[in-house]
């Protein structure tokens, strides 16, 4: 499935603003955790997004110059390349270890945003107590 998100805008804070609220509707929770290769997937699309609206914002005289089209399609290329490159090596680490590895790093992922999200609230409620 494909979808296309385009936003328009006189100027770069209109733009922005409208992304703001796109993503504000966003409610869909995925149906669990995702896989490693979902999540790089998932990222190198969200920077491919973001070159095209930098690129979509930027004046029309830089827009159509060569030069700036061509970074972008090169920003484009590296992103796919690196994707590519970080699937087929998470692919090999879970084949060799049978995903004992990438298990791993979720689970530490995991309890160290735990961890991290009970200290600040422990400083939260420091600062809430003046203390």
């Amino acid at each position: 499935m494909s979808v296309t998100v385009t936003f328009e805008g006189e100027d770069h804070a209109q733009v922005v603003k409208q992304v703001r609220e796109w993503l504000e509707t966003v409610e869909a929770e995925p149906p669990g955790p995702l896989s490693p290769s979902e999540a790089i997937a998932q990222g190198a699309e969200v920077t491919k997004d973001a070159l095209r609206i930098i690129a979509q914002s930027a004046p029309a005289p830089i827009a159509q110059n060569e030069v700036f089209k061509r970074l972008t399609a090169m920003g484009y290329k590296a992103t796919d390349t690196t994707k590519d490159a970080l699937i087929t090596g998470v692919g090999a680490i879970e084949d060799a270890t049978g995903g004992g590895v990438v298990k791993e790093v979720r689970d530490t992922g995991r309890d160290a945003l735990y961890e991290m999200n009970v200290a600040v609230a422990k400083q939260i409620l420091k600062q809430l107590h003046g203390s």
